[in-house]
């Protein structure tokens, strides 16, 4: 008992000889751990460096698919191999022959979706076949200050192309860089010079009878058979930047990096696809119907008959949904009385004759037409007239219906104008 109590007298004179040493002191708080800063500059954090022009610098970054990759459905040597006239009948010969690794494919990523002299390019993606397989280079500007140098560089790297190919580009990209260099006093820039397919209006000629969407991230989906995993949705682009110039926190510049380079991978994948089309419609490895009459209508408007009218009739072949195969028999017969084939235009016309669809007025009218002018049947031209009339009632279809009525009874009225 004597030696549990002589150590709890000694552990007290311990604590209070403790109290007095510390007693006059001041209490300070704790100094803060040296802790891992929360903000990671680009170049940190992704594989780049930082280049420095006449007007300052900016943050470059280089990507590499090589030959034995695929996108999709697409074979990254294919592209190597595309040829040099591959792009003149889809641009209706604006872009004269060029050799694929003269090509350009460009995409931007801006401050704002709907453009104007405020909305920047903070990030230009250049992508380019070369012998190595499809190389992509990307310009970012880390902050405002570096748009000149940014736009230095791309007008250097764009002296080696001869083909702008974008999507889209010509309404957005094009105008809005060029407003930039402006902006940027700039001596000039390099699109002058260069000849430019935007593949946004073949695409929207193939797929947009049959597909809701002709985005770009659609047709990578749809056509390309590529499915995008965590993609960052464009419109939330701008967002994520305007948050990097705030907090420095580069890690949120990753997705739209990645969604610039798929975008732009993307984009030469279906320069391998689109322009075959319209370079050999009746070759076009096209498995849907409405695919063939897209191809069809714009050999219409190249005033490619013959080659329109084979289209249309293997699309109604390969079937089309009731509303697109009306059309198609409507216009097959239209083709086909332009080029002289009468009993061919009769034999589409009449077809639209059988069933009711928003062509069938026109038809039975067509046929009224006929009867009268180049058969003189008409007893069959005032039936075909009245059935039109029994769907759509008008006045020059009344007319019609009285004047041939005359005919039929042997009067010979006044033509009614």
């Amino acid at each position: 008992m004597e030696d549990i109590q002589q150590q709890l007298a000694a552990l007290r004179r311990r604590v209070a000889g403790i109290d007095r040493k510390y007693a006059g002191a001041d209490s300070a708080t704790p100094a803060p751990r040296d802790e891992q800063p929360s903000r990671y500059f680009i170049e940190e954090l992704m594989s780049g460096e930082v280049v420095s022009t006449p007007h300052g610098e900016h943050f470059e970054t280089e990507k590499l698919w090589e030959r034995h990759r695929r996108h999709g459905s697409v074979d990254i040597a294919d592209l190597a191999e595309l040829p040099d006239d591959l792009l003149g009948p889809l641009s209706a010969g604006t872009v004269a022959r060029a050799h694929p690794l003269k090509w350009a494919f460009l995409d931007t990523e801006t401050t704002g979706l709907a453009g104007g002299t405020g909305t920047y390019a903070f990030l230009v993606g250049v992508g380019a076949i070369d012998a190595a397989g499809f190389r992509l280079r990307q310009f970012f500007m880390r902050d405002y200050g570096e748009e000149a140098s940014l736009l230095w560089r791309l007008s250097e790297h764009l002296a080696q192309f001869d083909v702008l190919i974008t999507y889209n580009g010509k309404a957005y990209d094009q105008p809005l860089l060029e407003t930039r260099y402006r902006m940027a006093r700039a001596p000039g820039h390099p699109f002058d010079r260069m000849q430019h397919l935007d593949l946004l209006f073949g695409a929207r000629r193939l797929w947009k009878l049959r597909l809701e969407s002709c985005r770009l991230v659609d047709l990578e989906s749809q056509i390309l058979g590529v499915e995008r995993q965590g993609d960052l949705p464009g419109e939330m682009i701008p967002y994520c930047y305007f948050e990097y110039l705030r907090t420095k926190q580069a890690f949120r510049l990753v997705p739209i990096f990645h969604h610039n380079a798929l975008d732009i991978l993307s984009l030469a994948c279906l320069t391998a696809i689109v322009p075959f089309a319209f370079r050999q419609p009746e070759g076009a490895a096209l498995r849907h119907g409405a695919d063939l009459v897209g191809l069809a209508r714009w050999l219409l408007q190249a005033g490619r008959q013959e080659e329109a009218l084979r289209l249309f009739r293997r699309a109604v072949e390969m079937g089309l949904p009731d509303g697109l195969l009306f059309k198609t028999l409507w216009d097959i017969g239209v083709v086909e009385k332009r080029l002289g084939r009468e009993d061919a235009a009769l034999a589409a016309v009449t077809e639209l004759t059988e069933s009711r669809n928003p062509y069938r007025v026109r038809a039975l009218e067509e046929l009224a037409k006929h009867y009268e002018h180049r058969a003189r049947d008409y007893a069959a031209a005032l039936e075909m007239t009245s059935q039109a009339l029994a769907i759509e009632d008008t006045p020059q279809m009344r007319r019609r219906e009285e004047r041939l009525k005359g005919r039929v009874d042997g009067r010979c009225p006044r033509r009614v104008f």
